[in-house]
């Protein structure tokens, strides 16, 4: 363009921008509401000086693509300077003459700049901050732990100090393969927050290109096929229901807060976490009920236990020992029993072979296969989710009444040998 087809100077720009402020600074002076009508002055090939309400001033340049009117930041004046406007509106048009659209490449230099920045940006990076920027959506410690344990113990050595970019679907083999056959649920569960890892550096333009850890299309073709016996889910091993009640009365022989809490739990069909947790806030002995928070609840939604009269027993003879808030106390004050503390009790009792959870299904398959109690009550009292959104759409009640009288049952089993 030629010289003498400009139209500002440095001057006109200062008095421009001095008069927005000054206009600006006369309508607070009067009480009037803040703000100045946005405008543009010209200086030519597009370019523009732009006043906007707030009295700032920015170089914008202006181009039609594909019949539609484009505006293009160049800086803020008098940071960028009327001459550095002009050069960079120059190559704007550099752009327009050659068939490229400035916006267009002013977008691709800004992500050509980012993905530089991301090469530094190391897998152990990402990983960092993609659970720092999702624990709030995860139930509890325990999750967290596992999402870190799992990538410290088979990721992070072999990628950890590698840019999250140049990280190629070789190296995910190399983490995956050594464990995919051998252990397929710490394997598959690894593999998919590897990839979550690496669509949330891709969402942050740390890199571009396929997931390197995505499975379907992907690396279901260059890994062992997971045969129907390798994805058979290892269920908790349970004490047979015929033998709860010889149970009950072996675990009287034995001392300590475990042999309380674990038969608390086998009364209530609680979780472990459920129970270590209790706290005596939650507890309305007066209506026999314990209501569990839902951060503590698997399905993440309040629980309301109902207590039969031996667990208001076990309550009673455990509040001699109240230390704190928690109704099963562990070593150190204000700190619940371990979770642990059960599992250690089977073991001392020869009894390795079966798990603290695995109560559950004992009550499960006694209430199936000698009650008539409604499938939904006994899957209300595991806290189990209603099969279905149509079903859990019309259960809104608890069927408290209901589970308290199979609870009542379930205690007179469980006693039954005393």
């Amino acid at each position: 363009m030629q010289r003498g087809l400009y139209r500002l100077s440095d001057a006109r720009a200062e008095s421009v921008a001095r008069a927005a402020r000054q206009e600006l600074q006369a309508k607070v002076a009067i009480g009037e509401e803040p703000g100045i009508k946005p405008r543009v002055v010209a200086d030519g090939g597009g370019l523009y000086l732009q006043i906007t309400k707030s009295a700032n001033t920015s170089w914008l340049f202006r181009y039609t693509r594909h019949g539609r009117a484009v505006g293009l930041g160049l800086g803020g004046y008098p940071l960028v300077s009327l001459k550095a406007a002009r050069i960079r509106a120059s190559e704007m048009r550099a752009h327009l003459e050659y068939g490229r659209d400035p916006l267009e490449e002013k977008r691709r230099i800004q992500l050509s700049q980012k993905l530089d920045l991301g090469n530094a940006k190391t897998f152990d990076y990402c990983a960092k901050r993609y659970i720092e920027d999702h624990r709030s959506e995860w139930r509890n410690s325990k999750h967290i732990q596992q999402w870190e344990n799992t990538i410290a113990t088979y990721a992070s050595p072999i990628i950890g100090n590698r840019p999250i970019g140049d990280i190629k679907t070789e190296e995910v083999c190399r983490i995956l393969r050594p464990i995919w056959t051998k252990k397929m649920e710490t394997a598959t569960r690894l593999r998919g927050r590897i990839e979550s890892i690496f669509s949330w550096a891709t969402a942050h333009k740390f890199r571009t290109g396929e997931n390197p850890a995505r499975y379907s299309g992907h690396l279901e073709h260059l890994l062992p096929k997971v045969t129907p016996v390798m994805r058979q889910r290892k269920h908790f091993a349970a004490l047979p229901y015929l033998q709860v009640a010889s149970f009950i009365k072996l675990l009287r022989d034995y001392d300590g807060m475990a042999r309380w809490a674990l038969e608390f739990l086998i009364l209530t069909g609680a979780r472990t976490s459920e129970v270590t947790g209790a706290k005596w806030s939650e507890l309305d002995l007066a209506n026999r009920a314990w209501t569990v928070p839902r951060e503590r609840m698997k399905a993440h939604r309040e629980h309301r236990v109902p207590l039969c009269a031996r667990a208001c027993d076990i309550l009673g003879h455990v509040a001699a020992f109240r230390n704190g808030d928690f109704v099963f106390p562990g070593g150190k004050k204000d700190k619940p029993l371990s979770n642990m503390a059960m599992a250690m009790l089977l073991r001392r009792m020869a009894l390795a072979d079966i798990t603290v959870h695995g109560f559950r299904s004992t009550l499960k398959d006694w209430a199936s296969e000698t009650t008539s109690h409604d499938f939904y009550v006994v899957e209300a009292a595991l806290a189990h989710q209603p099969p279905g959104r149509v079903v859990a759409a019309y259960m809104r009640g608890d069927l408290f009444d209901k589970r308290l009288a199979l609870m009542t049952e379930w205690e007179a089993y469980c006693l039954a040998n005393e």
